[in-house]
């Protein structure tokens, strides 16, 4: 198993912010920590990075406890796409991606061929080569978040984790990055993003986690597990699910009185 989550306790300092969390992840899977804003996504995904420690509980990352492993073992296997990245140095867009093989290198070594070529690849990955001279400050909030991904997939990780992809795209560069995350964990990566956005859970992920007051609510396939019931719960709001023509799965309709 890629990332075993047991009975997880986690928050700032003393304030518990989610208790009694428990899921798996494994290679090539999609699993998305579906919640409202201030439910504490963000908060859990930094404790599953080693940002903040755990409160109570147990990380195992490929059967290895995340609280024994140095910052260098953790950025070796896992890697994070932000929500939001501030530039405000004028680097190319491989020089960004470049910078992702900081875990494959030493504290005072500069990349070398085999980092180049790994960004090379990255950017190929994404369909974002083109990109590569472009000025990263200067390209489309889409792009940079395809960068940013990119810069993910140059350390050669087994888990992706990302914090709302999607965040502040449009919704063609939303339907980019999601078709991103599939084809990524086709090749065998594991990924774990947050929404606060259930159709992105259904049109993405194998599974979904559900997180309600620090707490998991539901654990399942995204086409059983979520129901009006559970979004009702989730965001305190009626919700129509409705089949269309053509697509898998159902596509969730807010009821606006």
């Amino acid at each position: 198993m890629l990332l075993r989550v047991q009975d997880l306790a986690f928050g700032y300092g003393d304030r518990a912010i989610g208790r009694d969390v428990s899921f798996n992840l494994g290679a090539g899977e999609v699993l998305c920590l579906l919640g409202p804003n201030g439910g504490g996504k963000t908060t859990l995904l930094k404790t599953l990075l080693g940002l903040l420690p755990a409160q109570a509980g147990r990380i195992t990352l490929k059967n290895a406890d995340l609280s024994r492993l140095s910052r260098a073992a953790i950025a070796r296997v896992v890697a994070s796409v932000p929500q939001a990245h501030a530039a405000f140095f004028p680097f190319t867009v491989r020089d960004v991606v470049v910078m992702g093989r900081a875990s494959r290198l030493g504290p005072f070594a500069a990349p070398g061929p085999s980092d180049d070529a790994a960004a090379e690849q990255a950017l190929a990955t994404l369909g974002i080569g083109h990109l590569a001279e472009k000025i990263y400050t200067e390209i489309s909030g889409g792009e940079r978040q395809l960068v940013l991904i990119a810069r993910a997939l140059s350390g050669e990780p087994g888990l992706l984790i990302m914090d709302e992809p999607t965040a502040s795209l449009d919704f063609g560069n939303q339907a980019r990055v999601l078709g991103q995350v599939r084809r990524l964990a086709r090749g065998g990566i594991g990924v774990l993003f947050s929404t606060h956005d259930p159709d992105h859970a259904l049109l993405c992920a194998d599974r979904i986690v559900a997180l309600h007051g620090g707490q998991l609510v539901a654990d399942g396939p995204p086409s059983t597990t979520i129901t009006p019931a559970l979004l009702r719960l989730l965001y305190g709001i009626d919700v129509v699910m409705a089949s269309v023509p053509g697509l898998a799965v159902p596509l969730c309709m807010p009821v606006i009185d």
